[in-house]
């Protein structure tokens, strides 16, 4: 590895780790104030996989926040351990990182409206799919019992017993939000750090190379490649420019934006403290199939 190889590793790496880190932890306390006011029940009865309308509901919720899909992760602990429907918990982990306003904005400045309408229509459409289907197959039971768990109480500078006063409420969520950050803190450091050998390694002239549009496996090959990419996916919008213009297709600029924004590998590390194996393969084969059905369809239709 030269030296600009590993300044450039080592500078995605302190990056990568700081900014997960302000996210998780902003995320998290927003997540455990939400929590104070919000009663769980109305969580259930907005998210509930009983009607239609809750999947509906978790696409939009995922489509309206701005989250990239290391920092969906507190916010996902957040419902579940509110008891929301699993089905529409999924919806909402595909569909946040992939449909928030930023990425929408950048696709139809950088690619047009049609290019935008088609990429929301089909990650829509397959989150909400996929988190029915995941439900109705009962994948629930993939979840391991610690995801459900509150994070253990502190009587630090307090008296255990004694009734919380409306002062130290907010130092109570923020010890909650401190132990999720311990617990995850070292699947976090091993997911940044193996996303940035990677980031470093891996130049753009390479990924136009192999998928290219001479090449009829572009688009898995962008899909896949996507994953170990780990850049948010704005900045993956901006980058598929120079690509586009390297003869890249705009299927396989879809297949790499919804690879790398929808299942990092240090989202899939972080996502190993919730989700057993099963659960995680079958979150990896809906995002790389929604990739795969995604850029091939728009590039035989258009």
């Amino acid at each position: 590895m030269n030296t600009d190889t590993l300044q450039s590793t080592l500078g995605m790496f302190f990056f990568l780790a700081a900014e997960i880190t302000v996210l998780f932890l902003v995320i998290s306390y927003l997540v455990g104030v939400l929590q104070l006011y919000v009663p769980p029940e109305k969580i259930r009865s907005i998210l509930s996989s009983k009607n239609g309308k809750g999947y509906v509901m978790a696409a939009f919720l995922g489509a309206i926040t701005p989250f990239c899909s290391c920092s969906t992760i507190p916010f996902l602990k957040g419902l579940i351990r509110a008891q929301a429907g699993f089905g529409t918990m999924m919806v909402f982990l595909f569909a946040s990182p992939l449909l928030n306003p930023m990425i929408i904005g950048l696709f139809a400045l950088t690619f047009g409206t049609q290019v935008t309408a088609y990429y929301f229509g089909s990650a829509l459409f397959i989150s909400i799919a996929a988190g029915y289907l995941l439900e109705k197959a009962g994948f629930e039971k993939y979840l391991r019992p610690i995801a459900h768990e509150e994070p253990a109480k502190s009587c630090c500078g307090t008296t255990c017993g004694a009734k919380t006063t409306q002062e130290n409420k907010w130092v109570k969520i923020w010890r909650g939000v401190w132990q999720d950050y311990k617990s995850a803190m070292p699947y976090i450091l091993i997911g940044v750090a193996v996303g940035s050998v990677i980031y470093g390694a891996m130049p753009a002239e390479w990924i136009a190379s192999v998928a290219g549009r001479e090449n009829p496996f572009s688009v898995p090959l962008a899909a896949v490649v996507g994953i170990p990419l780990y850049i948010r996916a704005e900045a993956v919008i901006l980058l598929s420019a120079p690509l586009l213009a390297k003869g890249m297709a705009v299927g396989t600029v879809m297949a790499l934006v919804i690879g790398s924004a929808g299942a990092s590998i240090t989202e899939v590390i972080m996502l190993k403290s919730m989700f057993r194996n099963p659960l995680i393969l079958s979150f990896l084969v809906v995002v790389l199939g929604m990739a795969i059905a995604t850029g091939y369809s728009y590039n035989l239709f258009f």
